[in-house]
């Protein structure tokens, strides 16, 4: 009688333990464990089919929106790679990271999403460009990991296409004569081309970690430039006719200051858009990829996936390549998410959003309580069809800024249909984006839209005093602002 009542006690313990171990890890029933997160560089939403895309067929991405939810107003909030990334994974804004720019460290004091589920017992980790520990280029494996323990295959910057795993750990594949990385493409294969060799530790991390719940990140250098990619990408996409936007060619009052450009030629754009939509192309087939190691493990209905980039490509649009300002090409973002038992198919979320509100977003689907305070907004409500009480469709948005220099430069505030744009430069813009897709108009101070204009500047001005951002104190813009909050005051009146 003892031995059994020992061994009946002994089983009541162990499952005491694994439902409070379920519990701890916010794991309900049918809850996903893990989190997989797929994040590009310099990537166009316009690129992917599930975004209305035509050039690329994309069935893979594809399906995590069709699966899930997709965003039509996600944004970076500073478009360039360093401040993005920091408020991805911080939940902070870049004045508080305090990453504003591109090559500033993210402080130590940072708490990740990913240091969140370390402590709860999650086998953690990262692959890829990382961008957050200052100039070093690569710098594989950067000392401070930030919750992601695994970190062999994080390197700090660079945008390299080879790689290469050597007795000394990963390298850069392809070398100049003096033995120096670049960036050549140097003959990379289906195991040593960036996208491939990234994707596949992903799925090695997966296997390697399917009996525990898991957070991993891949962070994929491409569709930034150089536009290159490997064979047989390279010619895939040889003939394809590319679109010429629209707003390549415009009127002088149609181009604000910060939307100047050299001019992007439609010879020169057909060139690196036939190469750009190779690297979507090997970006979609390995995502496939992906999910076909989850499906044959059986983690596919256990895993939460997201699909992101730091920033976007203006591709042509404004006459301009690359990034950096508040046109929707450069600030706007794929977002998709699949979240099993969570996240209904095809759901569609347009509230405007940014990179700061992923941290709370993503832990609240995950049951996981966020244990410091954050600046970003937790949107869960909005992917699950909850009643979001007191939302407001409205996100932020803010140039680069050097720190100890004046803040010279955009700030905005985006809705689902409007962006009001702030410069130190200029008269403010706003856009109609449902009625202006290109953004060629400029509302500011017409009649019809006053209400509108002083509505988003209030917020924006209750933003920049929560959140200390110093571009609500340049001069000019805060002019700006003191005119359209007055006027509006003499017309109430």
């Amino acid at each position: 009688m003892p031995a059994a009542i020992s061994r009946r006690s002994l089983f009541v313990a162990l499952l005491v333990t694994v439902l409070a171990s379920r519990v701890g890890m916010g794991q309900g029933a049918d809850a996903p464990v893990n989190l997989l997160i797929i994040s590009t560089d310099e990537h166009h939403f316009s690129t992917l089919g599930c975004y209305g895309g035509t050039s690329v067929e994309t069935p893979n991405i594809d399906w995590i929106a069709r699966n899930g939810a997709l965003c039509t107003s996600f944004y970076a909030t500073t478009p360039v790679c360093s401040p993005s990334r920091a408020s991805l994974v911080s939940g902070l804004y870049p004045q508080k990271t305090p990453v504003t720019t591109n090559n500033i460290p993210l402080n130590d004091s940072v708490i990740t999403f990913a240091e969140i589920l370390r402590r709860r017992g999650y086998a953690t980790g990262y692959a890829g460009k990382w961008h957050l520990d200052g100039a070093g280029k690569p710098q594989w494996a950067p000392k401070r990991k930030f919750g992601f323990e695994d970190n062999r295959y994080m390197f700090n910057r660079g945008h390299w296409k080879k790689f290469i795993i050597t007795d000394d750990g990963p390298q850069v594949g392809a070398r100049d004569k003096k033995g120096n990385p670049n960036y050549s493409v140097d003959n990379a294969d289906e195991k040593t081309f960036s996208t491939d060799w990234l994707c596949d530790r992903a799925t090695e991390f997966i296997g390697a970690n399917s009996n525990q719940p898991f957070c991993y990140m891949v962070s994929l250098p491409d569709p930034h430039g150089p536009n290159t990619v490997r064979a047989p990408y390279d010619t895939m996409y040889k003939d394809a006719v590319v679109p010429i936007p629209t707003s390549l060619v415009r009127k002088p009052e149609q181009i604000p200051e910060w939307g100047k450009s050299a001019g992007v030629k439609p010879a020169q754009l057909q060139k690196l858009m036939r190469n750009y939509y190779g690297m979507v192309k090997c970006i979609d087939d390995n995502v496939g990829q992906i999910l076909d190691t989850l499906r044959e493990r059986k983690l596919l209905d256990r895993t939460i996936i997201v699909f992101t980039s730091d920033h976007g490509d203006l591709c042509g649009e404004h006459g301009r390549l690359n990034k950096g300002v508040p046109y929707e090409g450069s600030a706007r973002i794929p977002f998709l998410i699949h979240c099993p038992h969570k996240i209904k198919g095809n759901t569609v979320v347009n509230a405007a959003l940014g990179t700061v509100d992923f941290l709370p977003t993503i832990l609240s689907l995950m049951d996981t309580p966020v244990p410091h305070k954050v600046d970003g907004r937790n949107a869960a409500a909005l992917f699950t069809n909850r009643k979001a009480d007191d939302w407001e469709d409205i996100a932020f948005v803010r140039s680069t800024s050097q720190r100890g220099r004046p803040a010279n430069g955009w700030i905005s505030a985006i809705t689902e249909q409007f962006k009001l744009v702030y410069s130190s430069n200029e008269e403010p813009w706003l856009v109609d984006l449902m009625n202006d897709p290109n953004e060629l108009t400029n509302l500011f101070g017409q009649p019809a839209h006053k209400e509108q204009s002083r509505w988003m500047t209030e917020r924006l001005l209750a933003y920049g005093k929560a959140n200390d951002d110093e571009y609500l104190s340049n001069p000019r813009i805060r002019s700006w602002v003191d005119q359209v909050l007055k006027s509006n005051r003499a017309v109430n009146e």
